[in-house]
C-alpha cells in the first residue's frame, strides 16, 4: 500500500495541477498522511526550475497549517491522537515528555525535537500531534515549525533547481543520513550560542 501511494504522489508531480496536489500532500502530510512533501517537490522543481520558488513556498506554508491541524488534533482530539501515536509507537513517551516540560531544560528539549522532527526524516506529524498532546506553547511551535520545515524544503527546491538528477540520485542513497547530519548539526550551533548569550547575560 506505501508504495502504490508513493507512486500515486510521484504521478501527481507531473500531473497539471500538481500545485495543488502539492498544497494538498504538504497538509496532510504534518498531521497523518505517510508519504512526505519531497517525493513531489524534487520532480517539480526539475520539469518546473523557474517556479522553484513557488514550489518551495507553498510546501513550507501548506506544511505549517498541517502542523497547525495536528497540534488541534492532540490538543482536542485524543482518541484520534493517541491511535496515531500508538500507530508509531510514541504513545508511552508522551508521560515522560509531558513531565520534562515542567522544567525549562525540558522545555527547550523539546524546541530541539520539534526542528529536528520538522527539518530531518524524524515523523514530524508525530511531533506536531505530541505537541498539542503536551500544551506546548502554540505560537513557538508554529515558528520552530516555519523555521524546521522552511529550511528543509528550501534546500530540497534549490538543489533539486540546481542539480536536477544528480540530486535526486543522491538524495535516494544518502538523503536521510545528510538531512539528520545537518538538523544535528544546526541544533548544536543554535545551543552553543544558547550558552554563550546565557553565559555572558
Amino acid at each position: 500500500m506505501f508504495n502504490t501511494i508513493y507512486k500515486k504522489c510521484l504521478d501527481l508531480a507531473a500531473h497539471k495541477s500538481s500545485k495543488y496536489y502539492l498544497a494538498l500532500v504538504s497538509f496532510i502530510e504534518s498531521s497523518f498522511f505517510p508519504i512526505p512533501p519531497d517525493v513531489m517537490i524534487i520532480p517539480m522543481v526539475i520539469s518546473k526550475k523557474n517556479d522553484f520558488k513557488k514550489i518551495f513556498l507553498i510546501s513550507t506554508i501548506f506544511s505549517v497549517l498541517g502542523g497547525v491541524l495536528g497540534y488541534f488534533i492532540g490538543a482536542f482530539f485524543f482518541d484520534i491522537a493517541t491511535q496515531i501515536m500508538s500507530f508509531y509507537d510514541y504513545e508511552n513517551k508522551l508521560t515522560h515528555i509531558k513531565n520534562d516540560l515542567i522544567n525549562s531544560e525540558g522545555f527547550y528539549a523539546w524546541l530541539g525535537i520539534l526542528f529536528l522532527a520538522g527539518f530531518t526524516p524524524l515523523p514530524y506529524k508525530v511531533f506536531t500531534i505530541a505537541s498539542g498532546l503536551i500544551g506546548f506553547n502554540i505560537l513557538v511551535f508554529i515558528l520552530i515549525s516555519l523555521i524546521s520545515r522552511g529550511l528543509r524544503f528550501f534546500i530540497i527546491s534549490y538543489l533539486s533547481y540546481k542539480f536536477g538528477d544528480i540530486f535526486t540520485k543522491f538524495m535516494a542513497e544518502h538523503g536521510s543520513k545528510w538531512f539528520t547530519a545537518i538538523g544535528v548539526s544546526i541544533l548544536i550551533i543554535g545551543v552553543i550560542i544558547y550558552l554563550i548569550f546565557k553565559t555572558y547575560a
